[in-house]
């Protein structure tokens, strides 16, 4: 049975990922970072809890749990060193939801537990805060050849996977996108999309791995006129991809 995802909307701007296996009554959820909304969520939907999935312990993406498994018993997986988790996943681990395979990815740089979701008959990705729509996540504890090699591993994976990311950043991430690259037709035509889906209230993600790897600068790191924008900046000669990358992350850092 086909997996179905709904958003969650918490705090301002997160989204908490509501994944229902097709015909069932089951629900997982994804970085439930407030209770409140979820539960509404779940009632509302007449749907029963079954499993959480975290992708790092920052508290926006961890807050809920501890409500949530106080009224629902289920597991809750997650990398090392979260108190909550139940079931500890590393890289290249397998968990099955509703007998759907997800392979757990190892994606350090935004924090070093950083880990994502993948399910490759589903083609679905749950990044968390690694890859953005037309950005990432801040360093916060990972270095930049990490993130990069993290978003690497990410843009590898096939071209129609649907990206579910944490948060609705990506009407803010276009405009730095367009001030990094201003001649990407892709990227201008999406931002187009993007300006339409946001008058309207409405989410722009999921996004595609393929989308990101046209329109995302930190995915396009190797390309001249990513490049040459990095080192205009920085009044640099750039060599290696991941001083670009540390480059432009400063950047948006400061946009």
């Amino acid at each position: 049975m086909p997996l179905n995802v709904h958003a969650i909307n918490a705090f301002n701007d997160n989204y908490v990922w509501l994944i229902i296996p097709e015909g069932t009554k089951l629900a997982y959820i994804v970085d439930p970072g407030e209770a409140e909304p979820v539960v509404r969520q779940l009632n509302k939907l007449g749907l029963s809890l079954d499993g959480i999935l975290i992708t790092h312990h920052h508290p926006d993406h961890v807050g809920g749990v501890d409500e949530l498994t106080d009224i629902y018993s289920v597991p809750v997986y997650g990398p090392e060193g979260i108190r909550q988790v139940t079931q500890t996943v590393h890289d290249n681990d397998e968990i099955s939801i509703a007998g759907k395979k997800f392979q757990v990815l190892s994606i350090p740089g935004h924090t070093l537990d950083h880990i994502a979701y993948y399910s490759h008959s589903e083609s679905l990705l749950f990044c968390g805060d690694t890859l953005f729509s037309n950005g990432c996540g801040r360093l916060f504890e990972g270095t930049p050849k990490q993130m990069l090699e993290s978003l690497n591993k990410l843009a590898s994976l096939p071209h129609s996977t649907k990206v579910y990311c944490g948060h609705e950043y990506t009407e803010a991430n276009t405009r730095f996108a367009i001030s990094v690259d201003p001649e990407n037709k892709a990227l201008k035509k999406y931002a187009d999309k993007i300006k339409l889906l946001r008058s309207k209230d409405q989410p722009t993600i999921p996004s595609t791995i393929g989308l990101e790897l046209k329109t995302n600068p930190f995915l396009r790191v190797e390309k001249k006129n990513i490049q040459e924008a990095a080192e205009n900046y920085s009044n640099k000669n750039l060599l290696a991809n991941d001083e670009i990358f540390g480059i432009i992350r400063k950047w948006k850092d400061g946009f």
